[in-house]
C-alpha cells in the first residue's frame, strides 16, 4: 500500500493539473503521452534505448496531436459555415414564400 500511495497522489495531481486546459493543449499533451509510451515500448522491443524512443515518440506524438487539433477545428468551422448558410437560406425561403401568398 505504501508503494502505491505516491502513484495515486501523482495521478490525482496530474489529472487536476490538466483540468483547465483547452482542446489544443489537451490533444497535444495526449499525443505526446501516447507517442512517448509507444516510442519507449517500441525501442524496448527492438533492444534499443527506451529513453530515446520515448523522447522521439513524444515529439512525434505531440506534433501529431497538434495537427489533429487543427484538423478538428477546421472541420468544425466548415460545419458551422454550412449550418449558418443553410439557416440563412431557410430564412430567406420562408420569408419569400410567405410574401407571395
Amino acid at each position: 500500500m505504501k508503494k502505491s500511495l505516491p502513484i495515486i497522489l501523482g495521478s490525482a495531481l496530474l489529472i487536476t493539473g490538466c483540468s483547465n486546459m483547452d482542446t489544443t493543449q489537451q490533444r497535444t499533451l495526449s499525443g505526446g503521452a501516447i507517442g512517448a509510451t509507444a516510442g519507449a515500448v517500441g525501442a524496448a522491443i527492438f533492444h534499443s534505448n527506451p529513453i530515446w524512443g520515448a523522447v522521439g515518440g513524444a515529439a512525434v506524438g505531440a506534433a501529431s496531436g497538434y495537427v489533429y487539433d487543427l484538423y478538428e477545428k477546421d472541420k468544425q468551422a466548415q460545419y458551422n459555415k454550412g449550418y449558418q448558410a443553410g439557416k440563412a437560406s431557410s430564412t430567406n425561403t420562408n420569408s419569400s414564400s410567405s410574401g407571395s401568398k
